[in-house]
């Protein structure tokens, strides 16, 4: 699959079938700021799961804390206990796994789950960390300066921003 290829929402409802099989009794969403918080709280409407859905900030974990500073992300929203729950992590793109590492860290901050499970949109390749997706809806190569962002338009479809590097 290219760039060009890419159907934000199609890619939606294949995370949809992918997620399903994963969550198990007692799941948690929680969603990555801010792609992945929108991800979860479109699939804990769509799943019909009880409760609410969490979104959690790799902010205040980041290893280049010292280079970006403080980010605007909203901060980590856990509307529940992450004790003995089995935590399924969203999120939009996974490429190096430094922000899904950061995002670990900042869930046991919460407390200890009983297992953390990754599920994302896209997953670029790219990997600087032993970290794996679960269920990726689609796979491909891009450019290390290349960007690609979800975006959310007004009526809440979704659709991505890409930004081709130099």
């Amino acid at each position: 699959m290219t760039v060009n290829q890419l159907d934000a929402e199609a890619l939606y409802t294949q995370l949809l079938a992918g997620v399903r099989p994963l969550v198990r009794p007692g799941s948690a969403l929680v969603g990555v700021w801010s792609g992945g918080a929108w991800l979860a709280e479109r699939l804990q409407r769509d799943l019909g799961l009880a409760g609410e859905h969490g979104v959690i900030s790799s902010a205040l974990h980041r290893d280049d804390f010292s280079q970006r500073g403080m980010s605007s992300a909203d901060p980590t929203r856990l509307p529940f206990s992450v004790d003995e729950r089995h935590i399924l992590l969203i999120d939009d793109v996974l490429y190096t796994g430094r922000t899904t590492r950061a995002v670990i860290n900042e869930l046991f901050d919460f407390g200890r789950p009983a297992s953390v499970t990754l599920a994302v949109l896209v997953d670029r390749g790219g990997r600087e960390l032993p970290i794996e997706a679960a269920f990726a809806a689609a796979r491909i190569a891009l450019a290390s300066d290349d960007r690609l962002r979800l975006a959310r338009g007004d009526a809440g479809r979704f659709s991505f921003d890409i930004k081709e590097g130099d």
